[in-house]
């Protein structure tokens, strides 16, 4: 049993549970205020008394009707690239997981190019060049301080030539409360869909586990500038947190699609809700 769901059983040891404390202790871990509520209310109404395995059955049983049994699989379109835009804030591990899933895609036997478009900060191009050469990936890159729309608009030309499944755009980490920044988010999204008027089809938020409640303000954001297909959620290994994809789907209706688990290519995995639920939360 890993963290968040170890600490409940450990704090409420007695039946008399302090239901304002047991609140608080939920929203702690990320779940947000309305699960929370919905949690407490479920265990008042039991009206006998209860342990730390009744708070945490109770909870896993709302966390399990809020998260999807099976995500959405991220497969290749027939006769053209599929263009996942992968979108976040600085410092959640974008780029890292931007590769890792250009790794995972590559792994299982497609075609990838990757598109250098953060082209405001010179290292995530430099890290992205590093792991496009050691995963043996297409990579177009642009200028610096370049047009990130035209950078994406040319790696869709390279991936057409190549006929590759997927094309991957790694955008600038922005803070969503920057209008200009958005609006060049809208930008890519309008550019890429000159070339096809679906494209791209797949918008993924990288996350960061450990930033709690401001990921969720952050995913709200976001989607209102450009509706998202899923989340990557990353730094989940020793936080005892993660709730907050529990927040994001049960607010949003968007799925959690992959999980960072560590600095390893091997650490990138498809996210899973029954292992999630048993073994991380």
């Amino acid at each position: 049993m890993a963290g968040f769901f170890k600490s409940l059983l450990q704090r409420f040891t007695k039946p008399d549970i302090d239901w304002d404390e047991l609140e608080a202790s939920l929203i702690s871990g990320d779940l947000g205020p309305r699960l929370a509520v919905q949690i407490v209310n479920d265990l008042k109404a039991q009206q006998r008394k209860l342990h730390g395995a009744d708070i945490v059955q109770v909870a896993r049983e709302h966390v399990r009707k809020i998260l999807p049994e099976t995500v959405p699989q991220i497969t290749p379109l027939q006769g053209k690239p599929k263009v996942l835009l992968i979108v976040g804030v600085n410092g959640t591990g974008k780029t890292t997981s931007t590769a890792k899933l250009a790794h995972v895609l590559h792994q299982r036997g497609h075609k990838v190019v990757l598109a250098a478009a953060d082209t405001f900060r010179a290292a995530a191009v430099g890290q992205l060049t590093v792991w496009s050469e050691r995963l043996g990936i297409t990579l177009v890159k642009g200028p610096p301080n370049g047009d990130p729309a035209s950078v994406c608009f040319d790696g869709y030309e390279k991936a057409v030539k190549d006929q590759a499944d997927f094309l991957i755009c790694d955008t600038a980490g922005r803070l969503h409360t920057k209008h200009n920044l958005m609006e060049e988010l809208k930008k890519i999204h309008r550019i890429l869909g000159r070339r096809d008027p679906n494209s791209p089809h797949e918008v993924l938020l990288v996350c960061d586990a450990t930033t709690g409640g401001n990921a969720l303000f952050q995913a709200r954001e976001f989607h209102k500038a450009i509706p998202l297909t899923g989340v990557i959620v990353t730094k989940l290994d020793g936080s005892g947190k993660g709730g907050v994809l529990v927040a994001i789907q049960q607010e949003l209706g968007v799925p959690t699609r992959f999980i960072g688990l560590g600095e390893r290519v091997e650490d990138f995995q498809p996210f899973d809700s029954k292992t999630f639920v048993e073994e991380l939360l």
